[in-house]
């Protein structure tokens, strides 16, 4: 009987729990990480800000975990869009034309993951955001080396590199909102000529 009143509770604060992260990223969206509030968030989630704050003590704590959840989300949706694709240069297509038409979709969003000023617990989880990206294209990049789709390279550095290229070039149009409709087929181009994909 207590353990199932144990599992009752845990149920109840992980639903808050998650009410939380989603109103915060709604919150973001909307205003970036600047325009955040923890009493924002609370409205948003209809909930007391005291409530947010037994769940994160600090603002830094609660969009760490925001920023995890918003990047898994989006290194997901890259890796998936990938997959589907048989060759690497059509997989780097991929990869940027998901990751740049995401973020687009959600300018604020992006800029917030990608280069907004944010507490230093917050910029870590973007360098882990980071790190998966790349993790995803040198897995990619080392698969079409190893089929003679490219020349040899050292996966791990090429993909560091144009995650970090990739991320740059897009914060000029997420921080105006807009990009211009030469940015991602310029991009793809670059990380296929930066790879040494054959035309």
């Amino acid at each position: 009987m207590v353990y199932r009143s144990t599992e009752r509770v845990r149920a109840r604060l992980d639903a808050s729990r998650r009410r939380i992260v989603a109103a915060a990223l709604e919150v973001m969206a909307e205003h970036g990480y600047a325009g955040c509030t923890v009493a924002a968030v609370a409205s948003r989630a209809a909930l007391a800000t005291g409530t947010v704050y037994r769940h994160f003590p600090t603002k830094a704590d609660l969009f760490a975990e925001v920023f995890r959840t918003a990047s898994q989300r989006e290194v997901d949706a890259v890796t998936r869009a990938a997959a589907l694709e048989t060759t690497v240069a059509d997989r780097v297509t991929a990869v940027v034309e998901t990751f740049c038409g995401r973020a687009l979709q959600s300018p604020r969003l992006a800029y917030a993951l990608l280069a907004e000023p944010v507490d230093p617990a917050v910029d870590a989880e973007r360098l882990v955001f980071r790190r998966a990206y790349a993790r995803v294209l040198a897995g990619h990049v080392a698969e079409g080396i190893a089929r003679g789709e490219l020349p040899p390279q050292d996966p791990e550095l090429a993909a560091t590199a144009l995650v970090g290229a990739l991320a740059e070039a897009m914060v000029g149009p997420l921080s105006a909102g807009v990009a211009g409709p030469g940015t991602v087929p310029g991009l793809t181009t670059f990380l296929h000529r930066a790879l040494g994909v054959a035309p």
